[in-house]
């Protein structure tokens, strides 16, 4: 199965990979590394989110409304200007007071330091949402067809990379409930409901 994650990665090609690397000072190798960590820590925030049928049906309209993938459809114009997508608020409502926890994590299985990967997150967070606008758009999703992509998605992430996500995972678990996500869920119902 391909990953949104695969397929963004395929879309970003080398000359956007290698914009993003001049936007957060690394180099490309480390910044496609990078990516293929944080995009899946994402879709698997979402997809606990959209396990809940609240959580879905907010989630369908807001990629309706604001992501339908058309920033995919110009790259080079968000590349140049990520800031204008307001990737740090998605990731403000996603990850809340968790975001430098999780930019921690991701660093410390990368070559980039958390700032690096904090301004990585903030650019990935408008493309996946992108990505998801598409498929829902092309799939003609409605909400459960859509958290069954999203659970599909995060069983590929799971199996791609069990080690990862088992090290985001603990480092999330505040309260030891098992779930690191259970502490992003409170965060991702704020950003949809909020819409």
């Amino acid at each position: 199965m391909s990953t949104l994650t695969d397929q963004l990665l395929q879309q970003l090609g080398q000359g956007g990979l290698s914009q993003i690397s001049q936007q957060i000072g690394a180099d490309e190798a480390s910044t496609g590394s990078a990516l293929s960590m944080a995009m899946p820590l994402l879709t698997s925030a979402l997809a606990n989110n959209s396990a809940k049928p609240d959580g879905a049906q907010a989630l369908h309209q807001a990629l309706a409304n604001d992501h339908d993938g058309s920033i995919l459809s110009n790259l080079p114009a968000f590349l140049e200007n990520p800031q204008a997508a307001n990737g740090a608020g998605i990731l403000g409502h996603v990850l809340g007071s968790q975001q430098p926890a999780v930019a921690q994590g991701l660093a410390q299985n990368s070559n980039l330091n958390s700032g690096q990967m904090g301004q990585l997150m903030e650019i990935a967070a408008p493309l996946l949402l992108g990505a998801l606008g598409q498929q829902q758009q092309s799939q003609g999703l409605n909400p459960s067809g859509l958290a069954s992509l999203l659970g599909g998605q995060q069983q590929a992430a799971q199996q791609s990379n069990p080690s990862l996500m088992s090290t985001l995972n603990q480092l999330l678990d505040q309260n030891n409930s098992g779930s690191a996500l259970d502490e992003i869920f409170g965060f991702l119902r704020r950003l949809f409901s909020n819409r």
